[in-house]
């Protein structure tokens, strides 16, 4: 019984938690589709909020959302919650960082840890200072 009333618990949370987000559905979806940013260089990073190289990425990329803004678009999409994203990117392991010209051309591709020194140099080899 103990059991049970934990599992019920859980998974309540863990519902309550999904519907946190402050973007609907359809806005999210919106935001999704267009992907790569348009006449903007664009990082997408994907990954899992609970793979270990992932946790260690994502203070990086909010620096680099921030010190960036208006110059590149930092993305970074929960595969726990958009786990059909793994297909749309065709990825092999996670975390795998993709980075897209103004044209939404992919230009290079980078699977596992990328420290922020690598991710500025590749945002920098496309023209973003």
């Amino acid at each position: 019984m103990k059991s049970l009333i934990i599992l019920i618990i859980s998974f309540l949370l863990i519902t309550i938690g999904s519907f946190a987000s402050s973007a609907t559905p359809e806005e999210h979806e919106k935001f999704l589709k267009n992907l790569p940013v348009k006449d903007m260089v664009t990082m997408i990073a994907l990954g899992k909020k609970t793979c270990t190289q992932c946790k260690m990425m994502a203070p990086i990329l909010e620096k680099l959302k921030v010190k960036f803004e208006g110059k590149a678009a930092i993305v970074f999409i929960n595969l726990l919650q958009d786990p059909e994203q793994q297909y749309v990117y065709r990825l092999k392991a996670l975390p795998t960082q993709i980075f897209f010209d103004q044209d939404g051309k992919e230009v290079f591709r980078h699977v596992g840890f990328f420290s922020e020194k690598e991710i500025i140099a590749q945002l920098k080899k496309m023209g973003v200072e």
